[in-house]
C-alpha cells in the first residue's frame, strides 16, 4: 500500500504561513536558494520514492505544475533540479469540486469524497504519494487521518502568528521516524501518527 506523504515548510512556532508577507522560508529555488547541497540531495532523494503528487486546486492552479515544468525543461541535466523533472514524470493528481477536467499534463482531476478518493490512490501499485498544497488542505487531510508521514521542513524563524496545519486535530500523538539539521540552519523532521 502506498504511503501518504505530506511535506509542509514550518516556522520553529509551527506556522506553515504568515498574513505579514514577509520572506520567512529558506525556499527561493534556484540561483540564490539558502538551502545547503546536503539538504537538496535528500530533498531530490525523497522523490525517487514517489509516483503521485496529490495537490489542491489552488496550487495547481497558482502555478506549481507549470513552474517545475518550465524548471525541468530549462535544467534538464541540473541534479538540483531532478526532483522537478520527477514532478513532470509521475502522476498528478487535482483534487477539486471546481475543476472539470485537467489542463496539466499527466494530470487528472478528482472530486467528492477527498477520503475516499485518496484511499483508492493509496490502494493502488507502485511508489508513494507526496502532497502539496495550503494549510487548509492539509489540515482536511490531517482531519480525516489521511497522511501516513509528516515531513517538516522547520525553518529558523518564528513568525508569532499565521497559519497552522494542526488546529483541527488529527492525531494525538506522533513517532519520530528521523529528524536531520542542515547546515543552512533547517532542520527536517519526519513523523509517522501512531495508530
Amino acid at each position: 500500500m502506498k504511503k501518504l506523504i505530506l511535506q509542509m515548510q514550518m516556522s520553529v512556532d509551527g506556522f506553515v504561513g504568515s498574513d505579514e508577507g514577509h520572506r520567512w522560508q529558506l525556499w527561493e529555488w534556484g540561483d540564490d536558494s539558502a538551502w545547503d547541497e546536503g539538504l537538496k540531495q535528500d530533498f531530490n532523494a525523497v522523490f525517487t520514492t514517489v509516483d503521485t503528487i496529490l495537490l489542491s486546486r489552488k496550487m495547481a492552479e497558482e502555478g506549481y505544475l507549470t513552474h517545475w515544468g518550465n524548471a525541468a525543461k530549462k535544467y534538464p541535466q541540473d541534479p538540483f533540479y531532478a526532483f522537478a523533472r520527477r514532478i513532470v514524470e509521475v502522476e498528478k493528481v487535482v483534487a477539486s469540486d471546481k475543476l472539470e477536467a485537467s489542463r496539466w499534463e499527466r494530470t487528472r482531476v478528482v472530486s467528492g469524497d477527498l477520503p475516499r478518493e485518496v484511499q483508492r490512490l493509496k490502494q493502488g501499485e507502485g511508489g508513494d504519494i507526496a502532497v502539496f498544497g495550503g494549510a487548509g488542505f492539509a489540515s482536511a487531510l490531517i482531519a480525516a487521518g489521511l497522511v501516513d508521514e509528516f515531513q517538516l521542513f522547520i525553518n529558523p524563524a518564528v513568525l508569532g502568528s499565521g497559519r497552522r496545519v494542526f488546529g483541527k486535530g488529527g492525531f494525538g500523538r506522533l513517532k519520530l521516524l528521523g529528524s536531520k539539521p542542515y547546515a543552512c540552519g533547517m532542520v527536517v523532521s519526519r513523523y509517522a501518527p501512531e495508530r
